[in-house]
């Protein structure tokens, strides 16, 4: 079992990165990542410099297919989450999808796990969500047995866009800012929690079905900053901004950046008031929750992991 080829599309990213982490302490030691963040990659090869991390535009046909003959499980990582150009999510959710389902098909390859979101069900309206939606319904469709798992916001290891980079802007500045009140239910999931579902499916050769992974905690926006903060020993000043001159300061900031680390979008995603789903995950996958608090020292604090970051 720990011999059988791995294929992960898209693997550079966060789940990527924290998945062959646990995967080698397992003891696998055939992995293949194929993504196109350049840096994302270099940060893959100099912490784990001996599996097979290589450069690839999953949207466009090429060499990068060879990968897949022979392999034994694809687990389809790759996703657009965060920009302004809506033809970057319908390449990078859409299209790579396509074309990874054909290679998986073409192959024979016997198991696959589809990353999906919990953006799926949620009210918002936005490049992500839609993008979203329609990837999980190709994959279902495409006639390919696998179990679709839809995570929550996610946070731990190497993370730059999320809790990773809240934390570092409170190392940075005095003043971090809040939008209006703060109190917008999250229910942030352990990554570490969520690859050790994902190995569970591959261990376990769970065959379909569509699982909900949610946080098993709901805490508001404020309360995941104020932990934040304690883990990180950070001394910013909390300071809460009324909204709409919230989202204005992040409109402004999106016409100097191409690629800014919160967007509109995902700002009113925030205040959507969603509520997921809670299922007993660790009773289906045998896989135990990390409380929030837990979680977040661990990812702010672990000697080998914590001090290594991603790009955007």
């Amino acid at each position: 079992m720990k011999n059988k080829k791995i294929v992960l599309p898209g693997g550079a990213g966060l789940v990527g990165q924290n998945l062959v982490a646990r995967l080698k302490a397992r003891g696998y030691t055939n992995i293949i990542v194929l993504d196109k963040h350049k840096a994302n990659l270099a940060v893959l090869k100099e912490v784990q410099p001996d599996i097979t991390a290589e450069y690839a535009d999953l949207a466009e046909p090429g060499d990068w297919r060879r990968h897949f003959e022979g392999a034994d499980i694809v687990v389809m990582l790759q996703a657009q989450i965060g920009g302004n150009d809506y033809q970057d999510f319908v390449r990078n959710n859409l299209d790579s999808t396509r074309l990874i389902l054909e290679a998986v098909r073409t192959n024979t390859i016997p198991y696959l796990v589809h990353i999906s979101s919990s953006v799926v069900e949620s009210v918002a309206d936005d490049f992500y969500t839609n993008t979203k939606k329609e990837q999980e319904r190709m994959v279902l469709e495409s006639g390919i047995a696998c179990p679709v798992l839809r995570p929550t916001l996610m946070f731990g290891w190497f993370d730059r866009k999320h809790l990773g980079w809240l934390s570092r802007f409170m190392q940075k500045s005095p003043v971090f800012p809040i939008p209006g009140n703060g109190c917008y239910m999250r229910q942030p999931l352990y990554v570490g929690d969520f690859c050790n579902i994902i190995i569970s499916c591959i261990e376990n050769r769970i065959k379909d079905g569509v699982f909900n992974i949610s946080g098993h905690e709901k805490i508001d926006y404020i309360d995941m900053i104020r932990e934040i903060k304690r883990a990180t020993g950070a001394r910013t000043v909390l300071l809460k901004i009324p909204y709409g001159l919230f989202y204005y300061l992040l409109w402004v900031w999106s016409l100097f950046d191409k690629k800014p680390p919160f967007t509109t979008q995902q700002l009113a995603a925030l205040i959507a008031r969603d509520e997921f789903e809670v299922i007993n995950w660790p009773g289906i996958f045998g896989v135990p929750y990390t409380p929030f608090a837990q979680a977040v020292h661990e990812t702010f604090n672990d000697p080998a992991y914590s001090h290594v970051a991603m790009e955007f």
